[in-house]
């Protein structure tokens, strides 16, 4: 059993020489550890935050004044400072994750609708215009092999591409404006 004196005598210790703080260390490990693993039921997180805990405490050890209370109590202080301190971190990261996702939520169904306005530009061409843009964008033929495929000069695929690009944009100009 370690008796008030003790304990003082131990700090005092290390406060002094740091490397007699290994005693305080194995003296108070299992406690520190039990009282941060029955609040964080993470294994990880709860060696994490006891090292974080020790490590506080060796830094900040000459700054410890004895007020009476034992030496464990400082350290359950640290330990639910460092506690709270990762539930804040973790809450702001989830706040900024849930952002992060609405933000690209909104970006994709954007981009769908976008691409649906677009679909539905393309249906309204003329029927040659259709051909060509759907042949050279959607399945990505040469203007050469498009003009074999529709029986046309490569001439005459350049300008339908070029005729159904203009009444695509304007179009979407169109509807743009409409809203």
């Amino acid at each position: 059993m370690v008796t008030e004196s003790d304990e003082r005598m131990l700090i005092e210790a290390a406060q002094n020489d740091p490397g007699c703080f290994a005693e305080l260390y194995e003296r108070n490990f299992h406690q520190v550890y039990a009282y941060i693993a029955r609040r964080i039921h993470d294994r990880s997180e709860t060696q994490d935050l006891t090292a974080h805990v020790f490590h506080q405490a060796l830094a900040n050890i000459g700054k410890f004044k004895w007020r009476g209370a034992p030496f464990i109590t400082w350290l359950y202080r640290i330990a639910a400072n460092a506690i709270a301190d990762q539930a804040r971190k973790k809450s702001r990261e989830l706040a900024e994750t849930e952002d992060a996702t609405k933000t690209s939520v909104a970006a994709d169904l954007e981009h769908v609708e976008r691409c649906a306005r677009l679909f539905r530009a393309v249906e309204a061409l003329p029927e040659d215009q259709r051909k060509v843009i759907r042949l050279r964008f959607s399945e990505e033929k040469s203007i050469r092999e498009i003009a074999s495929d529709l029986n046309r000069s490569e001439g005459a695929v350049k300008q339908l591409q070029f005729r159904g690009l203009e009444n695509l944009r304007a179009r979407m100009r169109a509807e743009a404006e409409l809203k």
